[in-house]
């Protein structure tokens, strides 16, 4: 590690507990994708936090949620956001069970999808973005 805190993914960097969820989840959604719904409240942290919720019914597979847990951390890490809780939540089916849990082209679509949600969210909030390299 760096030392570099703004590039880490620790505790105090993630929603985890239910009722964090519960107070952004009142909230309207931000932002709208294929697959993806995010939601935001403002906080009084000097940080931005995030939670990610992927439901077994829209990726069946544990390969999958993680893939999508994974690609979202590492986006929002890279990210500059203001002092806000982020929720992203998977609305949509990405495979089924009878594909493969999980490719590069799928992977490569998480990604370009989730980039884009932060994007809108961050010219929505009206701060300046690191955009990640595409080909990872």
């Amino acid at each position: 590690m760096t030392g570099d805190r703004s590039l880490d993914f620790a505790r105090d960097r993630r929603i985890v507990k239910t009722d964090e969820f519960s107070s952004v989840f009142r909230l309207r959604p931000v932002q709208r994708t294929a697959h993806f719904v995010l939601y935001t409240r403002q906080t009084d942290l000097p940080h931005a936090r995030l939670g990610v919720v992927a439901a077994k019914r829209f990726a069946p597979r544990a390969v999958t949620r993680n893939t999508i847990k994974r690609v979202t951390r590492e986006l929002f890490r890279q990210t500059a956001l203001p002092s806000i809780d982020c929720i992203v939540r998977l609305s949509q089916p990405v495979n089924s069970k009878k594909g493969p849990a999980t490719t590069a082209s799928l992977k490569a679509a998480l990604r370009e999808e989730l980039t884009r949600l932060f994007a809108s969210l961050s010219l929505h909030q009206g701060v300046s973005q690191r955009l990640p390299e595409a080909n990872k």
